[in-house]
């Protein structure tokens, strides 16, 4: 357990306890959390630095989110069932569950009510049922109201806070005996002699800019188990190793993105329509860019609105900060803004790859669940039942090997999960729209055309399956592209980059080594700078990035602490240059929080 931690300095001690006690639920306020601080050691970094700490549990999941909590309820459920005591722990990087989620979002009950079948009377903030779709194209100065698409129809779904949910669902694992450990993020996969996985290690803390241990030095620790469970949601930094070291993709398509720019606001209550649910087309993103606009009206005079642009878009001056901007703007969405307040904003990318994008998805010691390996339907903008469905079938496939009385060393392979996958709703559902989100790559119109008779009509049945390419490999040279202006914010309801993403809370520690990793400079140079003019200082939705002039000409600097962690840069990079990694834990990133 982490009460056999070894920390190097009482500074970097406050630091982590402040990331616990910060939060929000009794989760990580629990005895067995205030406990670990009682045991732990310190030493000066003058000292030899010693092996990491290591603990051993049954079960090791990366992420608490929908996916990772749904796999360690379901284990705990089984073991009360079954009379067993299975040791389960979570990992995350949050400073509390739920800060990295970025909240706003419809939710398709389906998976909870298996899970946890009388969450309505534990409380559940399942609470604004959808009672009102509509579909909207958009043109600059108009809006045409379209028949609702039948797989956007979202009777008896709820309009939530995510980051809500997962905090709910921390506690009801937290009540069945399980260990959650928020502000460690896990930075490295560990292997056995023979290459299974056999659990991770927590990232290091205290390491200066320079690379060397600080004063502040602590080192990570090692967490064991018979099985791996990796829930990192969208673009996991862990599970790109993975992909690598078992050849995960091997006989897949890429996965395919889209980046999500959102905002929370308070709307005036006359304006306000709750359970009402809006997703748009067209205006502000031209015809041959993929993408679109929602608008989710929660409780209390709250609005989830905001925009995701495909990123397999062409031109290097499109700013998807901008154009959600541009969105705003629009007298449908403008109108209802009006008197009111933002008050808060964030980013992350979401798979659109679909059924073609799902990997292999286990290997010795481990398996992928939830976004982290690509679930989610693009045509009903829905994946979080997904995750929660696929952390509860790993978990069913896993825990009869788990309790057999040879397992006692051995990491596990749970062959009947893909198998029991392939089997359920949710391969059903993934398959039957496989051929919608690549069919635009036909354009606009065809495309829209051809996704109206598979939604119809063939409903998937067709013996064919579409691809599509990489999202980094679709920029158009600059010398090739049209150059976009984009105004300048009113500060009422657009705002300049810097004071959005004050919204969201984030924040890392200043003197630690930049989390985004370039691999080759002078390649970022002659490529995203000569040929594409740095689009990376427009896509990233945080102005991380930017080209700055000098005597030596332009170099790229990297402003770390605004990282949202949404994971663009990893993905659009023209060159696959630049690699997110974790930073430093206890706080970093952004702070979402839940309206």
């Amino acid at each position: 357990m982490l009460n056999r931690l070894s920390l190097c300095s009482t500074k970097n001690f406050n630091k982590i306890s402040q990331g616990f006690l910060k939060s929000k639920t009794n989760v990580f306020g629990s005895s067995s959390i205030r406990s670990t601080y009682s045991s732990i050691r310190f030493f000066s970094t003058t000292e030899e630095l010693p092996p990491r700490e290591s603990d051993q549990f049954d079960v090791v999941i990366v992420g608490a989110g929908p996916a990772g909590l749904s796999a360690a309820i379901r284990f705990k459920q089984l073991s009360e069932k079954a009379g067993k005591d299975l040791r389960v722990c979570i990992v995350e990087k949050g400073a509390e569950v739920g800060a990295h989620i970025l909240s706003g979002a419809v939710m398709d009950p389906k998976a909870m009510n298996e899970l946890i079948p009388d969450w309505k009377e534990k409380g559940a903030p399942l609470i604004t049922e959808a009672t009102n779709d509509k579909f909207m194209f958009l043109t600059e100065n108009s809006s045409i109201r379209l028949p609702t698409p039948r797989l956007m129809h979202n009777e008896g779904n709820y309009i939530i806070s995510l980051g809500n949910v997962t905090r709910w669902l921390a506690q009801q694992a937290e009540e069945l005996g399980v260990e959650i450990y928020p502000a460690f993020p896990a930075s490295e996969v560990l292997y056995d002699e023979n290459g299974a996985v056999r659990g991770i290690a927590t990232a290091d803390m205290g390491i200066g800019k320079d690379g060397k241990p600080t004063s502040n030095y602590a080192r990570g620790m090692e967490l064991n188990g018979k099985l791996t469970l990796f829930a990192e949601g969208c673009r996991g930094s862990l599970t790109k190793t993975l992909f690598d070291k078992f050849d995960l993709r091997k006989d897949c398509l890429p996965q395919t993105f889209g980046l999500g720019i959102k905002e929370t606001w308070e709307v005036l209550p006359e304006k306000h329509q709750k359970g009402l649910v809006v997703h748009s087309l067209g205006y502000p993103l031209d015809l041959n860019t993929m993408g679109g606009g929602f608008i989710y009206h929660g409780e209390n005079n709250t609005v989830s609105l905001g925009l995701v642009v495909g990123l397999d878009y062409s031109n290097p001056y499109l700013n998807p900060y901008q154009e959600f901007q541009k969105m705003k703007l629009h007298p449908f969405v403008k109108d209802m803004l009006e008197g009111g307040s933002c008050i808060q904003y964030g980013a992350r990318t979401i798979n659109e790859g679909g059924y073609q994008s799902i990997p292999k998805l286990i290997f010795p010691g481990g398996a992928l669940i939830g976004c982290t390996a690509g679930f989610v339907n693009v045509p009903k903008i829905k994946g979080s039942h997904y995750a929660m469905k696929t952390g509860m079938l790993a978990a069913e496939a896993a825990f009869p090997k788990l309790i057999e009385e040879d397992s006692e060393s051995k990491p596990l392979l749970i062959e009947d999960y893909p198998k029991n996958l392939d089997n359920s709703w949710v391969i059903k559902e993934l398959k039957e729209v496989r051929n919608i989100r690549p069919a635009l790559h036909w354009g606009f119109i065809p495309g829209m055309i051809y996704g109206a008779i598979e939604m119809y009509l063939l409903r998937g049945r067709g013996p064919w399956s579409l691809s599509h390419g990489k999202d980094n490999e679709t920029l158009t040279p600059a010398a090739q592209s049209k150059k976009i202006e984009y105004k300048k914010p009113d500060n009422n309801i657009t705002f300049d980059l810097m004071t959005s993403v004050m919204r969201s809370g984030t924040g890392h520690e200043e003197n630690q080594p930049s989390h985004l990793k370039v691999a080759d400079r002078k390649l970022a140079k002659e490529v995203n700078y000569d040929v594409y003019d740095g689009p990376e200082g427009r896509y990233c939705p945080a102005g991380v990035y930017e080209w700055i002039e000098g005597e030596k000409g332009p170099t790229l600097q990297i402003n770390a602490a605004n990282c949202l962690h949404c994971k663009t840069c990893d993905i659009k990079d023209p060159k696959q240059n630049i690699n997110w990694t974790t930073p430093e834990g206890g706080g970093g990133g952004p702070a979402y929080q839940s309206f």
